[in-house]
């Protein structure tokens, strides 16, 4: 099977502007092709894998990828998905974000000369003098057609700023300057950046005469990408000081039946010949096939040492084991904890087990906490410090499980 026939298999193909051309060239790795990555935290998360996932699967076919750093975009912030204006981030911020996302792209994407190359558009657009942008790139646009955009029709309502607005152009923009200087021929992105790349595509064949093509990954969850990756907690990072390789093994082990095949045909790399095979294993296997996908997500990340880690402790824990080495820990100071002990609430808070105290105490009276195995019901409930200089293991729900010690 060729990759653009497997993407299509794995359900990774949403729109295309030009099929016949874009199969063409991914087949036979003549796709110079980018996906850009606006700089919004000091981590990827799990929004971004499938976007990783997609350009290593490429690469490996023989296509050329670019990752575009936005430090410039990032700048004015994509109102895609967005029901309010994003928080504006200083420069240095920026700046240290994108070193950061360099760092950990590294682990997915060969890059070299001969290889994926990674550029921040910072390095053009804010060399951009307003009124040439206007008279240059500016009078191709239809603010008639913008307007019509999802991206923008969805803020019309509740307010949309003109820094906004302009971050179609300024991504349009992006797409001719590569194809210009380095050559791209293609552009990847989600669902809801369709129409910033459709503009994108449009402008370089005004202002170039030249083909050059767009195409749309499927986002993951029933399509809910800006919501992938999310928990209680917040986002899931692939920075393992953000998210330990235990939670994200956890993430992936609790997905929805619904979502689990999905999740393996998109974010995997078992062939789709067994891919098939494990589709039609019997319903009551479904824990088997949530094992086997964040085994594989938790290797493709973090390592083959850490995700054995990872399946142990979580194999220990749900038989009624008690192996809690590699389980998300909290280290208390001494000094913090009384000398009778901790009130669960403020347990609950220090260990970020819930957002506030509020929270903490509607889990503790919905009976979602345990402690060493007994449930606690009481919100005045107080865990001694012998035991928690011997450390404790609380667990909220059925599913997330902590560790305290005083160290």
């Amino acid at each position: 099977m060729k990759i653009y026939e497997e993407l299509q298999a794995r359900g990774l193909i949403a729109q295309v502007t030009d099929e016949p051309q874009i199969r063409e060239l991914i087949n036979n790795g003549g796709a110079k092709f980018y996906i850009g990555f606006d700089p919004t935290a000091d981590s990827l998360h799990v929004g971004h894998f499938m976007a990783l996932c997609l350009m290593k699967r490429l690469q490996v076919a023989g296509n050329k990828p670019v990752v575009l750093l936005g430090g410039g975009t990032g700048m004015i912030g994509d109102p895609s998905g967005r029901s309010d204006m994003r928080a504006m981030l200083a420069e240095d911020t920026i700046n240290y974000n994108c070193e950061c996302f360099r760092r950990q792209m590294s682990r997915f994407i060969k890059f070299g000369d001969d290889d994926a190359i990674i550029v921040n558009n910072a390095d053009w657009l804010m060399e951009l003098k307003y009124i040439e942008l206007l008279r240059d790139v500016g009078a191709c646009f239809s603010v008639n057609n913008m307007l019509r955009a999802e991206c923008y029709k969805q803020r019309l309502e509740k307010g949309l700023s003109f820094l906004e607005f302009n971050y179609m152009i300024m991504q349009s923009y992006d797409f001719l300057y590569l194809h210009n200087n380095y050559g791209c021929n293609m552009q990847f992105g989600g669902d809801d950046q369709w129409s910033n790349m459709l503009a994108g595509t449009e402008l370089i064949r005004r202002k170039t005469g030249d083909d050059a093509y767009a195409m749309t990954i499927t986002l993951l969850l029933n399509s809910e990408g800006k919501k992938m990756g999310k928990t209680a907690k917040g986002a899931v990072w692939l920075d393992p000081n953000k998210t330990s390789p235990f939670e994200f093994y956890q993430y992936w082990r609790n997905v929805d039946d619904a979502d689990v095949m999905k999740c393996i045909r998109m974010l995997t790399f078992i062939p789709i010949e067994e891919i098939e095979a494990i589709d039609k294993w019997d319903d009551s296997r479904i824990n088997e096939k949530k094992t086997l996908l964040a085994y594989e997500l938790t290797k493709l990340v973090h390592g083959e040492e850490e995700a054995d880690k990872a399946q142990k402790t979580t194999a220990a824990l749900f038989s009624g084991g008690d192996d809690d080495s590699n389980m998300p820990t909290t280290e208390l100071d001494a000094a913090s904890v009384p000398a009778e002990g901790m009130n669960i609430v403020e347990l609950m808070i220090a260990c970020k087990l819930a957002p506030s105290k509020g929270e903490a105490r509607r889990l503790i009276q919905q009976g979602g906490i345990t402690v060493d195995g007994e449930q606690i019901t009481a919100i005045d409930a107080v865990i001694s410090a012998e035991d928690l200089k011997a450390g404790v293991k609380i667990r909220k729900g059925k599913k997330v499980y902590h560790r305290a010690i005083i160290k």
